[in-house]
Order: structure tokens, then sequence, then C-alpha cells
């Protein structure tokens, strides 16, 4: 399928989900939030695909929301339309641009971000809902909203602080000011530096793929615990993932795994199966 803002490819069990507009800046039109989860679900629902890596093109990663969302788009306030309503249309209109990137946590396997140049606003809501993230020595993170005016709503101030101490969150927040890669690195935000966005690609991609030489089931569940665990007690998450084990848990990966051992050889696990959504 063609898409007006991805390029989308699978190569050795990684999907390839690739920002394509370079010359714009791969700013977030209206396209890009209906063609993001329509992706990522597809590629989640499949099961084929054990890894994301969500990469881009050119200069920059993403410079956010394209301002044609605001200026006369889907989040310009109708004028015709009883303030009341009005706002709540617009609080409905908020939730489906979380519900966006929340699509990564919901994929059954992890996404993996590939930042060159520089991660702006929309963009900065968007790789915090990954699982990783890599970058350029050129990469930049910029929480842009606050120099427009505006707070930061699609996930960057509930997810950044779980991630990155907090009180270097909020100096973001309420600045505006670019954090370098070098600076990202070292209080966690991203995992390793590249030095070139060919590096970058490559490595990430080498990453990707060995998540994707595993057991996808375990994978799945590793995903979930951790996800759990970032927004609950330690109580309940030792019940939760008590629980996924009691109904998940099954013994022919780990055979295959210890084979595999034994014979020195790679293992081959079952692809996860394409979910039913519907009857």
């Amino acid at each position: 399928m063609t898409y007006e803002c991805f390029d989308v490819t699978v190569t050795n069990k990684v999907a390839h989900l690739t920002m394509s507009r370079p010359d714009e800046l791969n700013s977030m039109t209206p396209s890009f939030w209906r063609e993001l989860p329509e992706i990522v679900n597809a590629l989640s629902d499949a099961g084929e695909a054990r890894a994301i890596v969500l990469a881009s093109t050119g200069r920059h990663f993403s410079a956010g929301m394209d301002l044609a969302v605001f200026g006369g788009g889907s989040l310009s306030p109708d004028d015709k339309v009883e303030e009341g309503r009005r706002n709540a249309n617009f609080r409905a209109q908020a939730l489906h641009l979380q519900d966006t990137f929340s699509c990564f946590e919901r994929a059954r396997m992890p996404v993996l971000a590939a930042v060159q140049g520089g991660c702006i606003g929309g963009a900065v809501d968007m790789v915090t809902a990954a699982d990783m993230r890599y970058a350029t020595a050129d990469a930049f993170f910029c929480i842009q909203e606050i120099n427009i005016g505006m707070t930061a709503d699609v996930g960057t101030l509930q997810r950044l602080p779980k991630i990155i101490p907090e009180g270097v969150a909020r100096e973001l927040a309420y600045t505006g000011d670019r954090m370098p890669a070098d600076r990202a690195r070292e209080v966690g935000l991203v995992n390793e530096i590249f030095a070139t966005h060919v590096d970058l690609l490559a490595g990430v991609t080498e990453i990707a793929e060995r998540i994707a030489s595993k057991s996808p089931l375990a994978i799945h569940g590793t995903k979930e615990s951790i996800n759990f665990t970032r927004d609950h007690s330690v109580a309940d998450s030792l019940n939760f993932i008590a629980t996924w084990q009691t109904g998940m848990f099954r013994a022919p990966d780990m055979v295959k795994s210890f084979t595999a051992m034994q014979d020195k050889s790679t293992p081959e696990y079952d692809d996860l199966p394409p979910v039913r959504r519907g009857l």
C-alpha cells in the first residue's frame, strides 16, 4: 500500500516505518495522523514483523505538527458551534491525537525510534511513546510547544518524566531549550549515539534484528510487563506477570531455545498469529 507520509517495508522480520517528506521536514499533516496508527496497528495485528524501526529522511527527523493542522485545519475552532459543544469536540480531537502515538505502546512488538537532526514538538511526543530511542551525533530534542505559547498535550509531559529525571524534563518543558544528543544519552533519553544517519539506521536495524530473533511471544509478554510496571506498583506488577504467565507461558519456545543452545544453531520461533478483529 502507498502512503503519503510513510514508506513501509519488512525485512528479516523487522518492519521499517520511515517518514518520507524530507522537503517539508516530515511535519505532521492530517494524513500523518491517519496513516501512522493504521500502519502500526496493521503490522501488530499481522504478527509477521517482530520489531518496528521508526526512522525518517532528510536533514531532520520531524518538525512536529504541521501548521496547516492549526490554520484552517482540523484543530481550528468552528465559531458556528456553541462554545461548550465546540470545546467538548476539541477535547475529543486531543484524545484522538494522543491515541495515535499510543499505538506504539499497544503494538505487540517493540518500536525503536532512530532520530537524526531535529526532533521537535510533536515528534518528541511520538518518540517518547517508543520502546527505545537512538540518535545521530547532530540530533537534538525540543519541546517546542512552550515556545509557541501552548502546553504540550500529546504525551511528552506524561511520558518524558518517566524516561528521564523529572527535574530535567521540567527544565526542557519550561524553557523550550534544545537538548543535544550527548545530553540526551547522558540522562537516558537515548540508548546510543551514532556518528551519521547511515550508521544510525544500520545500528538500529541490527538491534531490531537481534530482538526479532527472540521468541515473539516472550517479547510480547516482556513489553506488556514493562509497560504495566511503569504505571503500577511493584505488588500490582508482580500480580500482573503471574497472571500473564498463567495464560501465555508455553514450553515449546523454551524447548527450541535450549535445543538451539545445545546444537549451537539459531532457533526458529513461530510468528504471533494474526489478531482477529470483529466476528
